[in-house]
């Protein structure tokens, strides 16, 4: 019976199927999955908010042409944009550091394969084939991150890209619309 409470037990299990890696590359998983969560609350709540103050904001100025005018109006545009860019490059970061996560739960598994065959008197295939198993989960732990990570990048990138197009193509109707 293990001395553990009960909701350390999966993480006790966790350790002996891959080592410490495997926990590192599990709370790196939860950060990634909760900046995911975190933007997706952004964009659908706060972002659409802010950009609807911005166009507010816009219309209600009397100048609209002069250069002054239109370098506010990108200052704007870029200041509300760089706001929904501002994680990327942590989620960026997280997701590079999966896959050499896993490959240093890989070495550091394997090295504990080969010392404990080492030491034992008898060289049997079947507990080398183990241990590389055992130490071949952290890899594929650390690519699965990374796969979903840089599936939610690359979508970030695109809503990122679209928004911008948009927020400029409505601060430019703002400024028709105010004119008729």
């Amino acid at each position: 019976m293990s001395s553990l409470p009960l909701w350390l037990e999966p993480v006790e299990r966790l350790v002996e199927a891959g080592g410490a890696v495997l926990v590192v590359l599990a709370i790196v998983a939860v950060l990634v999955f909760a900046m995911a969560m975190e933007r997706w609350w952004y964009y659908r709540i706060t972002w659409r908010i802010a950009r609807r103050q911005l166009l507010r904001r816009w219309a209600a100025r009397s100048d609209h042409t002069s250069w002054s005018a239109r370098t506010l109006r990108q200052v704007w545009a870029e200041a509300l944009v760089a706001r929904l860019r501002k994680p990327l490059p942590w989620l960026k970061l997280l997701v590079a550091l999966c896959p050499l996560l896993g490959l240093l739960g890989t070495v550091t598994g394997m090295i504990s394969v080969f010392d404990s065959l080492s030491l034992s008197e008898t060289h049997q295939a079947r507990a080398m084939a183990d241990g590389v198993a055992r130490a071949t989960l952290p890899t594929l732990t650390g690519m699965a991150i990374a796969v979903v990570g840089l599936l939610f990048i690359s979508r970030l990138e695109h809503v990122i890209r679209r928004e911008d197009q948009r927020l400029h193509d409505r601060l430019a109707r703002a400024l028709e619309e105010s004119d008729a």
